[in-house]
C-alpha cells in the first residue's frame, strides 16, 4: 500500500477552504488504497467538531500550538521538528505533501529532503494581497518572495485555478498543476432546499441572499452589507434579506456595520446544516478578490443557488456572467447591489442562473478531482522512481 503523510498548518476542527480541502483529499485518498496520516495542529477539546471527513485520531499527529494573537481561531504550532523526523521514521511515506507554508508545512518539507522523500505541496492562499488587507503592503515583495522558496522546493505544485498558477509560474516555478476545483455534488443539491429552515430563520418570501465564509478583512464582507443596505432600503426589508454564515475577527466590526434585519448565524455542520442553507436561499454573494478556489461559490452552485460575485482569483474560473451568476466590479458596493436588485427583479434571469449553476457544478465533481490526484500523485513517485 502506497504511503503518504500531509503535513498542514489547519485541519478540521477549523474551518476554512484549506482544513475543507485537506480532509476532504485525506478520506478520497484512503478510498483509492492510499495509507494516509496528517500532522496537524492541536486545537482546543471545546472548538465545536462541524466537519467529520478525515478525522481518523489515531493517523493525525497533533502539534502543541498556540492562537494567534489576535486571530485566535488560527493556530500557530511549535516547531516541533523531532515530531515530525519521528513520525517519517515510523510511517515511512513514500510521498510527503506539505499542504501549506507554515510551520507544520515546512518542517514536513525539510524533514522529507533530508530523507530523500519526494515533495508535493499546496498553494491555496495568495498571502502576498493579503498585506493590503491588514495594512502592511510594504511586506508583499518579502512574502511572494517566501513563497517562492517555499514551493520551489516541490516536485509538484498543486493550485486550484488558472489565475493562480499563472502567478506562480510568473515567479518561475515549475511543475503547476491545476487541482482542487471539485465540489461534492451529492451532498450539495438543490433537493435540499427546506422551507422549515427558511420558517425557522424567519425569511418568509423575502428573496434572500447569503454570504458563507471566514470573516475576515480580505473577504471583503463589508461590501456586501454596504450593498444589501442600498437593496433593503429600495425593496423594503420584508422584501430582501441577508444571511451570514461563518465566523472570524471581522465578525463584531461587520455586526455594528450590518443592517439589523442581517441575520448571522457562525460556523455550521458541513454535513447536516450548511447543503440546506446553501438551497434555500435564493442568490449567492461574495465579494472576495484573493481566492485561489472559493470552494463556498462553487458549493452555492451544487445548490442551484446562481452566484453575485467580483470575478477575480479563481473566483474567475467559474464564474460566468450572465450564465451562471452576475459579475460586478471589484469592492463596488453600488455594482453589487445593482446586481442584487437585477435577481430580485428578474424572475426568469434567476432561473436561468439556477439551472446553469448547477450543471457548471456538475461538470467539477469532486469524485473526479480526487481521481486526478490520485494520478498525479503516482507520477510523481514514477518520476522519482526513474
Amino acid at each position: 500500500m502506497t504511503k503518504i503523510l500531509f503535513c498542514t498548518d489547519t485541519y478540521p476542527p477549523q474551518v476554512n477552504g484549506v482544513s475543507v480541502v485537506t480532509a476532504l483529499s485525506v478520506t478520497g485518498l484512503r478510498a483509492r488504497g492510499w495509507e494516509v496520516e496528517v500532522i496537524a495542529p492541536k486545537y482546543p477539546t471545546d472548538i465545536p467538531r462541524i466537519f467529520e471527513h478525515g478525522m481518523t485520531d489515531e493517523a493525525v499527529t497533533a502539534i502543541p500550538s498556540v492562537p494567534m494573537p489576535g486571530y485566535r481561531d488560527i493556530r500557530l504550532a511549535a516547531p516541533a521538528r523531532g515530531t515530525v523526523r519521528d513520525v517519517i521514521a515510523r510511517f515511512q511515506p513514500q510521498l510527503v505533501h506539505s499542504a501549506t507554508e507554515f510551520m507544520i508545512g515546512r518542517l514536513g518539507q525539510r524533514a522529507a529532503m533530508a530523507t530523500g522523500i519526494p515533495v508535493t505541496t499546496s498553494y491555496h492562499t495568495d498571502f502576498a494581497k493579503y498585506t493590503e488587507s491588514y495594512g502592511v503592503p510594504f511586506l508583499r515583495r518579502p512574502v511572494t518572495a517566501w513563497i517562492r522558496r517555499f514551493h520551489a522546493n516541490a516536485a509538484r505544485i498543486f493550485t486550484p485555478s488558472e489565475p493562480s498558477r499563472q502567478d506562480l509560474l510568473a515567479l518561475g516555478l515549475q511543475d503547476v498543476e491545476v487541482w482542487g476545483r471539485g465540489v461534492d455534488e451529492v451532498l450539495f443539491h438543490p433537493a435540499k432546499r427546506s422551507l422549515s429552515l427558511r420558517q425557522r430563520l424567519n425569511l418568509g418570501h423575502a428573496f434572500t441572499f447569503l454570504h458563507v465564509g471566514r470573516l475576515a478583512p480580505e473577504k471583503g464582507v463589508d461590501v456586501l452589507l454596504d450593498a444589501f443596505g442600498v437593496v433593503e432600503r429600495a425593496l423594503g426589508s420584508d422584501a430582501v434579506k441577508l444571511v451570514v454564515a461563518g465566523a472570524g475577527p471581522s465578525l463584531a466590526a461587520l455586526r455594528s456595520r450590518a443592517p439589523r434585519t442581517v441575520t448571522f448565524l457562525g460556523n455550521l455542520d458541513r454535513q447536516r446544516e450548511l447543503p440546506a442553507l446553501y438551497a434555500s436561499c435564493d442568490a449567492f454573494v461574495f465579494a472576495s478578490t484573493t481566492e485561489t478556489l472559493g470552494l463556498v461559490v462553487l458549493e452555492a452552485m451544487a445548490a442551484g443557488t446562481p452566484v453575485i460575485a467580483a470575478p477575480a482569483g479563481g473566483v474567475a474560473d467559474h464564474l460566468r456572467h450572465e450564465q451562471n451568476g452576475l459579475a460586478y466590479a471589484a469592492m463596488d458596493a453600488q455594482a453589487c447591489a445593482a446586481a442584487m436588485r437585477r435577481l430580485v427583479e428578474d424572475r426568469a434571469l434567476l432561473l436561468r442562473l439556477r439551472e446553469e449553476a448547477r450543471r457548471t457544478a456538475e461538470r467539477r465533481t469532486w469524485e473526479h478531482e480526487m481521481d486526478r490526484l490520485n494520478a498525479s500523485y503516482r507520477e510523481v513517485l514514477s518520476r522519482a522512481a526513474r
